[in-house]
């Protein structure tokens, strides 16, 4: 028999093929625990049934207001119900959800909701400030539904005619949304500054979201008795694919709308806290807690942190304070985590201070992506696995994004010989775990968000004084890294300090992209011109 007999005849249909989507573990959830509280926020609990019929009054509403498939809905706000179930309710319809770092600066926010072309805009009354000055730059037309969150703080500023809750109650509660077509449809849309002064649209489709957040589900320990605090932005990766993930074991969400010690010690407390993702400078902040805002932890709680790699010294600390820490790494291309750190039990034998190293590395492939590889970056010629070689970190699988929106020459770029080239430089070691060592491309990631040097020097060159500017990563026990300028004054140019450089970026960019460190004086260079940052990292770091 030849293998086309065999296939004769089994074609898919509606009975044995359903577009993966991410959309199907509210569906399911709410089917199997309609009682147990899926989402916490303040005093508030919605359980699954009510949380199901949130989403799907946001999909109606949003349906009668003339949003269609294929069209942007974009969002501003912290870790609150609302960013939650838009994660559901804007791809239920077909649409596309952009999800927006609310620390941007107006003009960042405009650039976004153009280059996306938003339909509507849904952001929290906090933000309001930018968010208006944003929609001046913008000026077009755009349906805005202002979050009128209890909890944020004052003022809080109306820009649209209807806040959330309003739109909500417009809704059907058992509207019948219509999904996705296709697996393949996009359904999120994420900027990524990347190293380019202009932000990167990165698109998912409903497969990989829906993998990842098994994958992650998978890797993390996931479970129906398990509950998860919001210390990651949901507008990062659309939180790792957590959004999902934790939905998709019926576990409940606590939100948390800013990152403070005292209310995750509290919360980890109050609601049994039992996971939690955060990066590096998030741990930080809590092995450094004040005494009065820390308390003893009851049960062993799981963080997965990422982003640059967590200090072996902060990965000690936190297990001492009863956290067991899972490193992951992964970038908005990838949805988040593609690679873990897997625990290994010959580790429990080790030192804490040796198993905090072995922990520290980026470690193996998650689940649901198909392969990893450090290799040549030209050749894709892998490298000998010894813990030295060095190569560039690629990526293969089916959670990666689909590409950059309306940028073919990146896309192209970045997918090259069938590889998803990240441009960090790392080794391959004897035991298939691989080890990031320096990035090829010079982005600043502070706090979990990635800065563009690229932009910040932009800023310095427009400073009348400045003749030549580069800008690399200072190592900083706070932020894990902070943006460091170097400058060259122009000859002849009037007194300027480093305050008066800061001072100038902060007028012009956001504030976590302004410079914490200004040197004065000449550039290394080439013998063609090229400012030789690996020297400046050098004087960085040295500082």
């Amino acid at each position: 028999m030849v293998p086309s007999e065999l296939c004769s005849g089994l074609d898919r249909n509606t009975a044995n093929y359903v577009p993966l989507s991410p959309i199907q573990f509210l569906e399911r959830s709410a089917l199997v625990y309609p009682d147990k509280v899926a989402v916490r926020h303040g005093e508030r609990a919605i359980a699954y049934r009510e949380f199901e019929s949130r989403c799907r009054r946001f999909a109606s509403a949003l349906a009668q207001r003339g949003i269609c498939r294929g069209d942007t809905v974009a969002v501003i706000a912290p870790n609150v119900p609302a960013l939650l179930e838009a994660h559901y309710a804007v791809p239920a319809l077909g649409a596309v959800l952009n999800a927006l770092n609310h620390r941007l600066d107006a003009r960042g926010i405009a650039f976004c909701l153009e280059h996306g072309q938003a339909k509507a805009l849904i952001t929290d009354s906090e933000f309001a400030p930018a968010v208006g000055e944003a929609l001046r730059i913008l000026g077009r037309e755009l349906m805005v539904i202002d979050i009128d969150d209890p909890l944020a703080a004052e003022p809080r500023t109306r820009l649209g005619k209807l806040t959330y809750e309003e739109l909500l109650a417009e809704g059907d509660p058992s509207f019948a949304w219509p999904g996705p077509r296709d697996e393949w449809d996009s359904m999120c849309l994420l900027y990524t500054s990347g190293t380019t002064g202009d932000p990167k649209g990165v698109v998912y489709h409903h497969r990989g979201a829906y993998l990842n957040a098994l994958g992650n589900a998978l890797a993390f320990g996931l479970r129906p008795d398990s509950v998860y605090l919001w210390t990651l932005p949901m507008f990062h990766c659309s939180g790792w694919t957590y959004t999902w993930a934790v939905t998709a074991v019926g576990g409940t969400h606590v939100c948390l709308r800013r990152v403070d010690p005292a209310l995750i010690f509290q919360a980890l407390r109050d609601h049994h806290v039992t996971h939690l993702c955060a990066a590096p400078i998030v741990l930080n902040l809590l092995v450094h807690a004040p005494p009065h805002a820390r308390q003893a932890l009851d049960r062993v709680v799981e963080v997965a942190t990422g982003g640059a790699a967590p200090p072996s010294a902060v990965i000690e600390a936190m297990e001492r304070m009863g956290f067991r820490v899972t490193h992951l790494y992964g970038l908005t291309e990838s949805y988040g985590p593609a690679t873990l750190c897997a625990w290994q039990e010959a580790w429990s034998g080790m030192s804490l201070t040796e198993r905090a190293r072995m922990m520290s590395r980026q470690g193996v492939p998650m689940p649901t992506l198909a392969r990893v590889m450090v290799a040549d970056s030209e050749t894709h010629v892998p490298v000998v696995r010894d813990g030295v070689s060095m190569g560039e970190l690629m990526l293969r699988g089916n959670t990666l994004m689909k590409g950059y929106l309306r940028n073919e020459r990146a896309t192209a770029a970045a997918f090259r010989g069938g590889w998803y080239h990240t441009g960090d430089l790392g080794v391959w070691h004897a035991d298939g775990y691989v080890e990031i060592k320096d990035r090829s491309k010079d982005v600043i990631i502070s706090g979990g968000e990635n800065i563009s040097s690229l932009e910040v020097e932009e800023c310095l060159y427009r400073h009348p004084q400045v003749m030549e500017a580069a800008v690399v990563a200072r190592p900083d026990a706070q932020w894990g890294e902070t943006p460091c300028a170097f400058v060259t004054l122009k000859p002849h140019a009037a007194a300027t300090t480093a305050d008066d450089i800061i001072a100038w970026c902060r007028e012009h960019l956001a504030h976590f992209k302004v410079p914490r460190s200004v040197v004065f004086g000449p550039l290394p260079k080439t013998s063609t011109g090229k400012i030789q940052k690996f020297l400046l990292r050098e004087q960085a770091r040295a500082l």
